[in-house]
């Protein structure tokens, strides 16, 4: 980081060698295997057993987040900010009579049935982190893409389609930044903003009602907001994914 970098006030959240800043998950009990260093990034492990979010152990309210950021051939991750709450799924404990992804994790946040703790040996394990997110995907390959622009890279995911592609094909560093000041939200991606919105937008609300109904406590969160200096969190949705110089600055 340079001179002007820090006296502007930016701080780096990856020292590109450890998961110092970062609640690591092979710290955690069990121990997690979702993420590593590696060649001077932070990766998301394909397929581990225990599915997580790398999670900032720092808290931030309004801020510009900048990273650098490559995916898998047919590769879907995301960075998320606002986080609201988190929620754990476990294989084998999930509502039987959950239809959709979006029945079960209301389901959870209701009764909270998992928890890390209780992760019977063999079974599948992810943490869901309910936040706004800066999606990135492989335009060209990942049917989420191709589903709706607002699945695209850079859009806020299901909710904020871009303005206009800018996503390198995968295997290719970008470069993105959020800049969010209270609600207001901007996402960059390879120099070009691409979202320029509010979080609070009646357009967002019923885009959340749309995928999650108005009855939804994910809804509710999300509308309403009641935390608003959070984490932030690195998704992780099975597939690799790589992050460097991760910096960030309050606003």
């Amino acid at each position: 980081m340079t001179s002007e970098e820090q006296s502007a006030g930016w701080r780096l959240l990856f020292d590109g060698k450890t998961l110092a800043g970062w609640e690591d998950p092979t710290a955690k009990s069990p121990s997690g295997d979702a993420w590593v260093v590696e060649d001077g990034c932070i990766k998301a492990v394909e397929k581990p057993r225990i599915r997580e979010d790398l999670v900032t152990t720092d808290r931030f309210g309004n801020f510009e987040l900048a990273f650098d950021w490559k995916i898998s051939s047919g590769g879907n991750s995301g960075v998320k900010y606002r986080i609201q709450d988190r929620v754990c799924l476990i294989e084998g404990k999930l509502n039987p009579d959950a239809k959709r992804f979006e029945d079960t994790v209301d389901y959870e946040l209701l009764h909270r049935t998992s928890s890390r703790s209780g992760i019977p040996l063999g079974a599948g394990y992810e943490e869901y982190v309910i936040a706004f997110e800066y999606q990135l995907i492989d335009n060209d390959k990942h049917p989420d893409a191709h589903r709706n622009a607002d699945r695209s890279a850079g859009s806020i995911y299901s909710l904020v389609a871009p303005v206009k592609p800018a996503v390198r094909p995968a295997g290719e560093f970008n470069e993105s930044r959020i800049i969010l000041r209270g609600n207001h939200v901007q996402h960059w991606l390879n120099g070009a903003k691409i979202v320029d919105t509010s979080l609070d937008s009646p357009e967002i609300a019923k885009q959340l009602a749309e995928r999650w109904t108005t009855q939804s406590p994910v809804y509710e969160l999300l509308t309403k907001q009641p935390k608003k200096q959070t984490s932030i969190a690195l998704q992780h949705h099975v597939d690799e994914v790589w992050f460097r110089n991760i910096r960030i600055r309050p606003l």
